[in-house]
């Protein structure tokens, strides 16, 4: 956190110094640049006008659903007219990269996920374990393992199973197996105030049972920094993260020495940033946002003149 105690409402002024000071800006993407297929107003219009500026915008979010050049096309559609996918990083994308650069796999991964996790990892040529349609009446007793499987990444998987939970385990028996998770994010919301669990919960599970725990590739590991840093020469001394939800976002920036804004047109309130900034806890106050915007069209006026 910033030495101005935390929670500082950006308005007029402080706006303009604040972007004058940074060159590189992170939004999140759900809740902060759009919800759902729904642009947040003036967010397209933010993002043009900083890049006019000569400010370098990165987009990086947890949501493992879709490759990169699917988010193209949804920035693209949901008026976003000058995003390149080599300014987003995804969860499912830096996972990829962390099997392939960082851990430099030989062997196979085995995936608890959606078609963006495979799609990335097929991508960045990382071998994934094929899961074969079970048979009827097919148990943990009987099923094949791939005896090639060194690493298990759980992401976000609609079609999670007590079988693939359980396949997961026996991999994991193998100290040597590495256990991956795209993000830590417990759930996301849905329209009608629903909700869907995220990845969290299901590496919760998988922790549980295999009495293991996951090394995080998303916010608020640093490793997503890391991605954008070996590709951009990037200062974190002039970088902003902008997001929407304290846990990830906001201490993914603290991690990291950014300065952090917290836009209030996604998951978390200011009355928790507010908990948090008061905390007694330093791990806690971590959490606490620089800054507070109520959406970032507040950015708008600052970047009109």
């Amino acid at each position: 956190m910033a030495d101005n105690g935390g929670c500082v409402t950006l308005r007029g002024a402080l706006i303009r110094d604040l972007l004058d000071s940074k060159h590189n800006v992170l939004f999140d993407c759900d809740g902060v640049i759009w919800n759902g297929e729904t642009a947040v107003t003036g967010a397209p219009e933010v993002v043009s006008l900083l890049k006019q500026r000569g400010k370098r915008v990165f987009f990086v979010t947890n949501n493992c659903t879709r490759p990169r050049e699917n988010y193209v096309q949804k920035f693209s559609r949901l008026g976003f007219t000058d995003v390149a996918e080599e300014e987003i990083f995804s969860s499912a994308y830096c996972s990829a990269a962390y099997l392939r650069d960082v851990a430099r796999l030989e062997g196979k991964v085995y995936v608890i996920g959606c078609g963006g996790v495979m799609k990335e990892l097929r991508d960045a040529g990382v071998p994934v374990a094929e899961e074969e349609d079970a048979e009827p009446g097919a148990s943990i007793y009987t099923c094949p393992l791939d005896p090639d499987v060194k690493a298990v990444l759980v992401g976000y998987d609609e079609n999670f199973t007590f079988m693939k939970l359980a396949k997961a385990c026996c991999y994991l028996r193998s100290p040597e197996c590495l256990f991956l998770a795209t993000d830590p994010d417990p759930w996301h919301p849905l329209r009608g105030g629903r909700v869907t669990p995220g990845s969290g919960s299901l590496t919760a599970a998988l922790e549980t049972a295999s009495s293991r725990k996951a090394t995080v590739i998303g916010k608020p590991s640093r490793f997503m920094f890391d991605c954008i840093a070996s590709q951009f020469d990037v200062d974190p001394a002039r970088s902003l993260m902008i997001g929407d939800r304290l846990e990830t976002d906001v201490l993914f920036g603290s991690n990291c020495g950014l300065t952090t804004v917290l836009t209030l047109t996604g998951v978390s309130t200011l009355e928790e940033a507010l908990v948090y900034r008061d905390s007694q806890e330093p791990q806690k106050k971590h959490c606490a946002p620089d800054y507070v915007i109520e959406s970032v069209a507040d950015f708008l006026q600052a970047l009109d003149e």
